[in-house]
């Protein structure tokens, strides 16, 4: 029997986040296979996380690879590349992410890779964008983590704020995963009742400033962010090796406005099945079509490069 087979792209925080999580969840992994430039970094690592194993939910194979294992990958996940530095924005790194992708994208492929990407690099949904391209994939086969880790945030702040379990909040950001995101407050909602009954518009705003800027704050503080999106990447992974059909608000292709971008899908074993278009006020339809239009220029300028 085939094993569920992850190649991770990059051992920084990041990429390292993920792999710590993996191991430390009930999943379908059964093979993490670690490729980083910096090979001795990547075998260390190997050997760190194969030490946790005797304690760890899940029995995941752990060991160092090279582009050839991409072949027999369920999911090639791409967590590489250059780091947000403070005051830096996510689309500051275009530049130097995108000639990155260009070279790994290129030797995933021709290695016979048939699996599913799963893109962790900022500027989230312009890379996600690029691997659709490079990678010549069907668009549901090139998910972005996109907004999981925003609105995993929006969840945790509101309930901080309501007195209620994150799990039991049902709102998404949506958009752009980063400085022109919004919440889509209009169908935001707990136990089926409209969250206006929890917030008034002045803290529904001071939330969505605060998940905004969570990133710039942490960055600001630590350096970096990177436990966070290692746990909305595992969500994703199990959705994928599980078959779950859950909705999740990734980054993918979006027919309609031809683009990346991120809004609540169902995820399964084939990927993206599908987008689910929530229906969205005068004001939230304006601020979704600046975010397209902010990824578009963007991935437009890295065609000019």
């Amino acid at each position: 029997m085939m094993k569920n087979r992850v190649v991770l792209v990059g051992c920084g925080n990041v990429g390292m986040s993920y792999a710590y999580a993996l191991l430390n969840q009930h999943t379908y992994v059964d093979e993490l296979v670690l490729l980083d430039l910096n090979v001795d970094r990547a075998i260390g690592e190997a050997m760190d996380l194969n030490h946790c194993l005797a304690y760890s939910p899940s029995r995941v194979e752990v060991r160092v690879g090279d582009y050839k294992d991409c072949r027999e990958a369920k999911i090639v996940v791409i967590a590489a590349g250059a780091n947000q530095e403070p005051g830096e924005t996510r689309m500051d790194l275009i530049d130097k992410n995108s000639r990155i992708f260009s070279s790994i994208v290129k030797s995933v492929m021709e290695n016979g890779f048939d699996g599913i990407f799963l893109i962790a690099t900022n500027p989230l949904d312009v890379m996600t964008q690029l691997t659709l391209e490079y990678s010549g994939f069907e668009a549901g086969k090139v998910i972005g983590s996109g907004t999981t880790l925003d609105t995993a945030r929006l969840k945790y702040l509101i309930s901080e704020k309501i007195g209620i379990c994150p799990k039991d909040i049902q709102a998404f950001v949506i958009g752009e995963h980063g400085d022109s995101e919004f919440v889509a407050w209009s169908n935001a909602s707990v136990a089926l009742t409209s969250l206006d009954e929890f917030l008034s518009d002045e803290e529904k705003e001071q939330l969505e400033v605060e998940v905004r800027n969570s990133a710039y704050e942490i960055i600001e503080r630590k350096g970096a962010t990177y436990y966070g999106i290692g746990m909305c990447l595992v969500r994703i992974t199990s959705a994928i090796l599980e078959d779950k059909n859950i909705i999740l608000p990734v980054s993918c292709y979006d027919d309609i406005n031809r683009v990346c971008v991120s809004t609540p899908a169902i995820v399964n074993s084939k990927g993206v099945l599908k987008k689910i278009y929530i229906p969205l006020n005068e004001q939230e339809t304006e601020k979704l079509k600046k975010s397209i239009a902010t990824i578009k220029s963007a991935v437009e300028s890295c065609h000019k490069h």
